[in-house]
C-alpha cells in the first residue's frame, strides 16, 4: 500500500453478506484503525481528503462498502479507479464463503439476506455472488471463512494488518488481597496465602513486598520454588493459546490475604520470569498501601 503525503494507508472491506465483514472491521478498529461502516463508494474520495486535511493524524482507513451501497460493484470499481488516479493504492479484502456456510448463518440468526427480496436465503446469496463475481477476482486479499469462527478470522486480519507490537499479546501481573475482593477482570487467579505470612515476622510487618527482605523471607520457602514453576509452566501453555485465539490481553492475578506481603513478592517474581517471553510484562499492585 503506497501512499503520497498525508495520504492514509486505505483498507475497503467487502464480500459476501454474512462471511465476515463486521468481524473484519472489528479486527481493524482494534489495531487503530480508523473504521467507517457501510459507506457509499462515491465517499471514498472525501474519506481520504478529511484524511489528508488532518496532516498524518488519521494515518490508516478502513471502509466497509457492501450490497447496501448500490449500485454497488460498478460504483465501487470505478471510486477504486479515481482514488489510484490520484495517487491513492486501496488494498480490497474480500470475505468469501460456501453457500451452505452462508445459508447456515443467516439460519442462525434469523434474518434475511439483503438481497432476498422475499425468496429464499440462497436466492439472495446467488444474486449477490453474481454481482460481485468480477470486484472478487480483482480483490488484493480473499479470506475464505466458511472453516473459520470468529476468533480465527480476526487473528488473520490481525496478521494481515497488525505490527508485531500491535499483535503482541499484552500480559499484566496484578497483586491483591483477597479481603479486598477478588479482581473481576482477570483471566487467572492464583492463590499465595500457603506460604507464610510475613505480617507475623515483627521486622517484616511493617515492611511490603518490595522490600528485599520480604523478598528474600517468602522466595527462600520451599514452597514458593515449587509453586513458580509449576505455575509458570501453566500460564505459559495459556498465554500461547490466549496468543493463538487472537486475544489481546491477559490479567494474572496474584493474591496473599491484605496484598501486602507476599502477593506483591509473587507477582514481581512472576513478570520478571514472564518477561523473558513475553516483553512488555507490566506489574500493577492494587492493594499496596490499604493496610
Amino acid at each position: 500500500m503506497t501512499r503520497n503525503s498525508h495520504a492514509p494507508e486505505i483498507v475497503i472491506i467487502t464480500g459476501m453478506s454474512g462471511a465476515g465483514r463486521s468481524t473484519a472491521a472489528k479486527s481493524l478498529e482494534d489495531l487503530d484503525w480508523f473504521v467507517a461502516d457501510n459507506l457509499p463508494p462515491d465517499l471514498l474520495q472525501t474519506m481520504v481528503d478529511l484524511a489528508r486535511r488532518a496532516k498524518g493524524a488519521v494515518p490508516r482507513i478502513a471502509v466497509v462498502v457492501d450490497v447496501r451501497s448500490r449500485p454497488f460493484s460498478s460504483d465501487l470499481k470505478t471510486a477504486i479507479g479515481e482514488l489510484k488516479a490520484r495517487g491513492v493504492r486501496p488494498y480490497v479484502v474480500f470475505l468469501e464463503a460456501s453457500d451452505d456456510t452462508l445459508v447456515r448463518r443467516f439460519d442462525s440468526v434469523r434474518r434475511p439476506h439483503p438481497l432476498q427480496d422475499g425468496r429464499r436465503v440462497i436466492d439472495g446469496i446467488t444474486a449477490e455472488r453474481d454481482l460481485l463475481r468480477g470486484l472478487r477476482g480483482q480483490a488484493d486479499l480473499v479470506l475464505d471463512s466458511s472453516e473459520l469462527n470468529v476468533h480465527e478470522l480476526r487473528a488473520r486480519l490481525r496478521d494481515s494488518f497488525g505490527t508485531a507490537e500491535e499483535t503482541a499479546l499484552r500480559v499484566n501481573v496484578m497483586s491483591f488481597g483477597f479481603k479486598y475482593g477478588l479482581p473481576l477482570d482477570a483471566d487467572m487467579v492464583a492463590d499465595c496465602r500457603f506460604l507464610p505470612n510475613p505480617h507475623w515476622v515483627d521486622e517484616l510487618a511493617p515492611l511490603t513486598g518490595q522490600h528485599k527482605a520480604v523478598q528474600d523471607y517468602v522466595l527462600r520457602q520451599p514452597s514458593a520454588a515449587e509453586f513458580l514453576g509449576a505455575y509458570l509452566q501453566a500460564v505459559g501453555v495459556a498465554l500461547d493459546g490466549y496468543g493463538q485465539a487472537g486475544k489481546h490481553f491477559a490479567l494474572l492475578a496474584v493474591g496473599c490475604t491484605g496484598g501486602k506481603h507476599r502477593s506483591v513478592v509473587m507477582a514481581e517474581e512472576i513478570a520478571s520470569r514472564l518477561a523473558k517471553s513475553w516483553p512488555g510484562v507490566q506489574v500493577v499492585h492494587r492493594d499496596l498501601g490499604r493496610e
